[in-house]
């Protein structure tokens, strides 16, 4: 068996496009042989961890990228008629600093470049192109895109430009996908390879598990794009061919270039970027001048908010709590934890934000009471500190804080000026299509009437995570009735092979990250 990598893949973080799910992807890769696999979601990175995490689980090589989204100007140029289109770019990254060159490049291209999509340009692109390998990408790619106008040197151009800034970390990129357009383009491909003396590597820019789950992506795009399967205009892939193919096909197909298969290897093995899991990171907080260090300043804050809350002459089992607690604070290296959010919460109180006396295992600390972080005894309460911090724990521990929601931002505000915006961020939530929801998608995109389609969502119970499968057990009509009603099987089938998966990306509405 031929070793090969896929390098070009999509999964369910690739909103609505993609629909290889981030658990089976390294469990198939596995199944065909592979000893590593690529995720290159469309411009954003939502699934890179718990990708890495699942393949690592799995014994399979995780290597980290993004199909970027390049603007045909500037970042900046959002003019109607001129910047809707965008090119395609496949990144991966080898190594620690390639990693944190992509997340600035997918960060940049959100708060930077974003029109209709996230996207980024030349300029950056090679500004944080260390430690990256790029592939052209696919027939929505810079140079495939000239190739298809019939503008070879303009292709020549756009390869020449980019073949300088990654040197030999730069591929073009061949794909198996049936299309007629790409088997063109492979051919002028391979010839601007040999001209320029690129080297060139096969994809098959996947976006589902297997061969039979064509039809259920069509399913998705329909949903994405809000059309029905019987529309003439819908958003299609043509072919069934964007799935995890296995080694044999991919080299199969290009056996007259087995350098494009081999090179999948090589570049699996030039990237070895890890995760560092169990690290704290925070911003610094700068302590008074007259204090050596964060923890006498922090004991100085306890000291005073212990006197105040319990008097000056605070019982025995007060200070023996308090001390035990910073000890372990102390000894698990969150001082500066404490210290940012008792800052933060200062300045809420201090304009006159109102905030909450604290909720969750936090309200068990004395000293997080002492400083003002809540305003809950747990002395009085009988509360645990150890449920909020013990060195057996692992995850950091967090406060539950309330903030009046009117002001809320002002607070955000102030954590951003104080310690760098880049330290300072919103927790993104997603919304994902339920049991209910998907049965109702899949009923309009197969134009089932909409009354066939409320009865048979309707019979999924309310209750907290409740899966068709689930109401298939619990709810006896829906069983008969999906038994014998052949387009009530055909939707829920569909729908289970859909449900769970992201529909949106938003906001969390009550949380931020402060790292």
């Amino acid at each position: 068996m031929p070793d090969f990598v896929h390098l070009h893949v999509h999964s369910e973080y690739s909103l609505l496009d993609g629909m290889c799910r981030i658990k089976d992807l390294p469990k198939r890769a596995k199944e065909l042989g592979m000893k590593a696999i690529a995720l290159t979601d469309h411009g954003v990175m939502f699934g890179a961890v718990n990708f890495y995490k699942e393949c690592v689980q799995e014994g399979i090589k995780p290597i980290i990228g993004c199909e970027v989204y390049v603007a045909p100007r500037t970042r900046f140029d959002k003019e109607a008629g001129k910047d809707e289109r965008y090119n395609h770019l496949i990144l991966l990254a080898k190594n620690k600093i390639g990693y944190q060159n992509l997340i600035k490049l997918v960060s940049l291209g959100f708060t930077e470049g974003y029109y209709y999509k996230p996207r980024i340009d030349n300029e950056i692109l090679e500004k944080y192109s260390e430690g990256l390998i790029c592939l052209s990408a696919c027939l929505a790619g810079s140079v495939n895109q000239a190739l298809l106008s019939d503008d070879f040197e303009k292709a020549k151009e756009i390869a020449l430009w980019h073949k300088n800034i990654f040197k030999d970390d730069y591929y073009l990129e061949l794909q198996n996908n049936g299309l007629s357009e790409q088997v063109l383009a492979n051919q002028k491909l391979i010839k601007l390879s040999r001209e320029l003396d690129i080297p060139l590597v096969g994809t098959n820019d996947a976006h589902y598990l297997k061969e039979e789950d064509a039809y259920n992506h069509e399913i998705l795009l329909c949903i994405q794009t809000g059309k029905k399967m019987n529309d003439e205009d819908r958003m299609k892939f043509q072919t069934e061919e964007f799935y995890i193919k296995s080694p044999e096909e991919m080299a199969d197909y290009f056996s007259a270039v087995p350098e494009a298969i081999s090179n999948t290897v090589k570049i699996a093995d030039k990237c070895n970027f890890e995760f560092e899991f169990g690290v704290t990171k925070l911003p610094n907080y700068d302590v008074p001048e007259e204090f050596k260090t964060h923890e006498e300043y922090f004991r100085k804050l306890c000291a005073d908010g212990i006197k105040e809350r319990y008097g000056e002459n605070p019982s025995k089992e007060i200070t023996e709590r308090c001390e035990y607690e910073l000890s372990v604070i102390v000894k698990m290296g969150y001082v500066d934890y404490y210290l940012i959010v008792w800052d933060f919460i200062h300045y809420a109180k201090t304009v006159g934000i109102s905030v909450g006396p604290g909720r969750g295992s936090g309200a068990g600390s004395i000293v997080a009471y002492a400083i003002g972080i809540t305003d809950i005894d747990p002395i009085k309460y009988n509360l645990l500190f150890e449920r909020f911090l013990n060195p057996d724990r692992i995850s950091m521990p967090d406060f539950d804080v309330d903030f009046c929601y009117e002001r809320r931002g002002e607070v955000i505000e102030y954590v951003a000026r104080k310690y760098g915006a880049d330290h300072v961020s919103q927790i993104i939530t997603f919304g994902t299509m339920s049991a209910k929801s998907v049965i109702r998608d899949v009923g309009r995109v197969l134009d089932v009437p909409y009354s066939e389609v409320d009865k048979i969502a309707k019979m999924i119970p309310f209750e907290v995570h409740m899966t068709i499968d689930k109401a298939l057990e619990q709810n006896r009509e829906l069983k008969e009735t999906y038994e014998t009603n052949e387009t009530v099987k055909r939707i829920i089938d569909i729908a289970k092979g859909l449900e769970g998966m992201p529909r949106n990306a938003s906001t969390h509405a009550c949380r931020s990250s402060y790292n």
